[in-house]
């Protein structure tokens, strides 16, 4: 008599790494694309994760200021451009550019300011992402690309943030050549704050960080607002638009501790 052998237990897959990682420390979300594989491509799923940690430090008090950055070699190399020719379809396409539009908005929207680190590469829709960010530093091995004109496909999503982040010769020649500049030249156009060593990047983002995480959140919501609306208006629209945030700023408490505190030389006590 054969005894019967009961069937393997089938083995399970390995966990699949989170698209996205977040840490908090002192105020500052550290927000890390985590496919590295990809150089952190915004597939569906990467852009899904982050919009929903954006939601959500939206209307987390304890947050005061946003680090953006990537696991592995590169920041972002933008578009998953494989999940893109997986499903080819109008529908599918539009759902891409329509969330990664919502995404940007966002970034711009938030009340907390985000800082972009960069290192590595940050093309199309990762050029993007430094140009819609409200500050970046990056390494001085980084580069930046709106290459899309090479491929057949203009990089005109990429373009909206682009152009408002510097000036429009500038733009068009990333847009129009496709070829990548290199940290100096972001610089230099305005692209990014700051040029840092290598080995320095994490020290500088992390100071920029800390020194925004020490104002006052509520000032730091109303004066990233007030600079985005403002910046697009005519300038004797933008004079009466900012008299009126300011009046409104003095109202408020942060106002009068932070005044009070300066004249009695001693350091704010900013509420939560």
């Amino acid at each position: 008599m054969t005894a019967s052998v009961a069937p393997a237990a089938p083995v399970p897959d390995a966990p699949q790494a989170p698209v996205l990682l977040r840490s908090d420390s002192g105020g500052v979300a550290t927000l890390t694309l985590n496919r590295p594989q990809a150089r952190n491509a915004l597939s569906m799923a990467l852009m899904g994760a982050l919009q929903g940690e954006l939601d959500a430090i939206r209307a987390d008090p304890a947050v005061r200021v946003v680090v953006l950055r990537g696991a592995g070699p590169a920041f972002c190399a933008g578009h998953d451009l494989k999940e893109m020719r997986a499903d080819p379809s109008r529908a599918a396409t539009e759902a891409v550019f329509r969330t990664c539009a919502r995404l940007m908005l966002s970034l711009v929207r938030l009340p907390q300011p985000v800082i972009a680190r960069v290192h590595g590469i940050a093309t199309a829709a990762g050029c993007q992402l430094v140009a819609t960010c409200d500050l970046a530093i990056c390494a001085e091995e980084a580069h930046f690309a709106t290459p899309g004109v090479q491929i057949g496909l203009f990089c005109s999503t990429p373009m909206v943030a682009l152009s408002r982040a510097v000036s429009r010769k500038a733009a068009l020649e990333m847009l129009l050549v496709g070829e990548p500049i290199d940290a100096r030249e972001a610089l230099r156009i305005g692209l990014v704050n700051r040029v840092v060593p290598d080995a320095d990047l994490d020290a500088a983002v992390g100071t920029l960080a800390e020194k925004i995480a020490g104002k006052a959140r509520r000032v730091l919501a109303i004066g990233k607002e007030a600079f985005g609306r403002q910046v697009e208006m005519g300038l004797e629209e933008a004079y009466g638009y900012a008299a009126e945030v300011m009046t409104r700023n003095m109202m408020m408490a942060d106002a009068r501790e932070g005044i009070d505190a300066f004249l009695g030389k001693r350091p704010p006590r900013w509420e939560p």
